[in-house]
């Protein structure tokens, strides 16, 4: 039979004093004497008495948890992120509470309703590429849980983020496959509803624009980012008149799909095809003939802004009047040697 777990009354009838006077000894409270302390706190240690952790965190109203949500924890990027979430957290004595929406909305509104009902202190948020409505992250501003967005934003006004400046990115981008002889750039881009996929084609758009080129829409092809998606969007650029001689790809897992395909179409081992993309995961280094470059989005970086974030508002009082964080990390263009 497991034993019971040692309670402050216990140890407040071994010593024949009042529950009340243990508690103020065990947190050390100026009216207990220093004896007493000591004898309280020896007691406690020979009973193996293990302190209440959820009646103290409901005492002070925080329970030192960091909601976290993305979309995919088997992406480099998000899994490079939590990592350097938790270790900030860590350093604050907080823990998180992970979860992954898998980019389905529905999924992600559930997610955010048990992380409200865990009461966590705060939210990290990456989200879904499928999310359209957003009423379930405006909705925890009633029980005052701020939310901190980082990577994929939405397009809401009255938020707090982190995220790289894509559209500055996409333009180096393109003046780097310019500068390699290239005068035809294909683009297959993201879902709609992420407003990185918007900054991406802007980015494009303007870069072209520097370099003469004339603008073609397309030779934009938006896409789901799955592996169907992608060996679509590159068939629909190759049988364009058109037909480009670089790709910008949305992210690697994109520019890997599309790879895959157009070196079963032999374009690759012709040379009549580059590619470039975002992210700059570890894989690239590792794919035969991967893209040219990608461009590094500082992962850890973003993610160790948004705890700063977070924790600059849990420091701040409901009555303080608070501007909202927009912060932009710098990307940077990384050749693949």
């Amino acid at each position: 039979m497991t034993a019971k777990p040692t309670t402050i009354k216990v140890i407040a009838k071994k010593l024949g004093i009042s529950p009340s006077t243990v508690s103020r000894a065990l947190h050390d409270h100026p009216s207990i004497g220093e004896t007493t302390r000591n004898k309280v706190k020896q007691t406690a240690k020979e009973l193996n008495y293990e302190p209440n952790e959820r009646a103290i965190l409901f005492q002070k109203g925080k329970t030192f948890t960091i909601g976290v949500i993305l979309p995919e924890l088997a992406e480099a990027f998000f899994s490079t992120s939590v990592s350097a979430i938790e270790d900030a957290a860590y350093k604050k004595n907080y823990t998180i509470l992970l979860a992954q929406s898998h980019d389905d909305q529905e999924r992600e509104k559930l997610l955010v309703e048990k992380m409200k009902n865990h009461r966590v202190d705060g939210l990290i948020v990456s989200v879904g590429k499928t999310t359209t409505n957003f009423d379930h992250f405006e909705s925890l501003s009633k029980y005052n849980i701020p939310i901190v967005f980082f990577d994929r934003i939405p397009p809401l006004k009255n938020i707090h983020y982190v995220a790289c400046n894509i559209e500055s990115a996409s333009t180096d981008i393109v003046d780097f496959l310019v500068k390699r002889g290239h005068r035809t750039i294909g683009l297959i881009n993201g879902p709609s509803a992420l407003i990185a996929t918007g900054q991406r084609k802007d980015g494009y758009i303007k870069a072209l624009q520097k370099n003469r080129l004339k603008f073609d829409p397309t030779l934009v092809v938006d896409c789901d980012l799955t592996e169907a998606g992608s060996k679509e969007a590159l068939e629909v650029l190759m049988a364009n008149k058109r037909k480009p001689t670089a790709i910008v790809t949305f992210n690697d897992y994109v520019s890997a799909y599309a790879i895959k395909h157009a070196r079963k179409l032999g374009l690759i081992t012709t040379n009549e095809l580059e590619f470039v993309s975002y992210a700059n995961t570890p894989m690239i280094n590792f794919m035969e003939n991967g893209p040219v470059a990608s461009i590094e989005q500082f992962p850890s970086v973003q993610a160790q802004k948004a705890v700063d974030v977070l924790f600059d508002l849990f420091n701040t009082s409901e009555n303080e009047s608070q501007a909202y964080y927009k912060i932009t990390v710098d990307a940077e263009l990384v050749e693949n040697s």
